[in-house]
């Protein structure tokens, strides 16, 4: 199917006529005629009824509906296209792991937001690796993960190492304890790790601090991402460990202790391309300087260095 085939009949549905259609088009009335036909023919249904007046079938009025939605978005994008060639638009796409919004990235973007209003910023949820092979590509800027890997074409600089605490479900026998706990001390439990894919991830992350304890990991479930972990956590299927800034969620189904695991943390990594000299990019490392300093109890920068 051509974008000219859907757009012919997308006006001709819209103006309920072939001649009115064919005006407005500025072609003649019998090639526009043939080119309907030719798409029905190509879908294999019909999708007029060339009564009086001209109607439209049922698969003409999905085709019709979905028709004019992708001939919109094919209009924002040529005409985007074109602001950013003028350099009309500055795009900056940022990919990020879930579990860091959790922390002070939305702060973070808001402040970048600020400093570069004139930017249109894009927030891509992917892993780590997606990360990787998405700023190769060029499809991203800047990323946030977790995953410690070395890449000579990828700078990485972390700006946070996370406490790590386990969640368990309300009226579990652990959340009755009072402090912080050892990781030993949920070692008969269930495990659940996140995400199920793609591999290396943090869940790796998690079953290495399992290995490093001389613990052995009992994984019950493989979830796909956090916020399924944490409904299978609150069904009973086990425990989940989970950076300690989850607990901002508020869930009052689950209860999430601290880990008294001092060499137990998660880190935040920024990356992007090592040669990457954009004035958004340097705004964003600057900034990220300035969110050197972290108050871990509340993960929010200590100083405000926008005031």
């Amino acid at each position: 199917m051509e974008l000219r085939h859907l757009r012919y009949f997308t006006t001709v549905a819209a103006e309920g006529s072939f001649s009115r259609a064919a005006e407005k088009l500025h072609i003649a009335q019998p090639p526009l005629s043939r080119q309907v036909q030719q798409l029905e023919e190509e879908l294999g249904v019909r999708l007029l009824d060339r009564g009086r007046p001209l109607t439209l079938t049922e698969p003409g009025r999905y085709l019709f509906q979905q028709g004019l939605l992708v001939l919109q978005r094919i209009d924002e994008m040529r005409a985007m296209t074109k602001r950013i060639a003028k350099g009309l638009v500055l795009q900056f796409n940022i990919g990020f792991v879930a579990s860091t919004l959790y922390d002070a990235l939305p702060e973070l973007i808001r402040r970048f937001r600020i400093i570069a209003p004139g930017a249109e910023v894009n927030l891509l949820e992917m892993t780590t690796l997606e990360q990787v092979a998405a700023l190769k590509d060029g499809r991203i800027d800047v990323g946030f993960g977790r995953l410690r890997f070395d890449d000579d074409a990828i700078v990485r600089r972390i700006i946070r190492e996370e406490r790590l605490c386990v969640a368990v479900p309300r009226g579990h026998k652990l959340a009755s304890r009072k402090g912080k706990i050892r990781l030993r001390a949920a070692a008969e439990e269930q495990l659940i790790v996140y995400p199920k894919s793609p591999r290396p991830s943090y869940a790796d992350q998690v079953l290495s601090f399992y290995r490093d304890a001389g613990i052995e990991a009992r994984v019950g479930t493989e979830a796909r991402e956090l916020q399924t972990a944490l409904g299978l956590v609150a069904s009973g299927a086990g425990v989940c460990i989970v950076p300690a800034s989850v607990k901002r969620l508020g869930r009052d189904d689950v209860r999430f202790i601290d880990l008294d695991e001092p060499k137990m943390m998660s880190p935040i990594i920024m990356s992007h391309r090592k040669n990457d000299t954009s004035m958004l990019l340097v705004h964003l490392v600057r900034l990220v300087r300035e969110f050197d300093q972290w108050d871990a109890s509340t993960g929010q920068p200590a100083s405000n260095p926008m005031q």
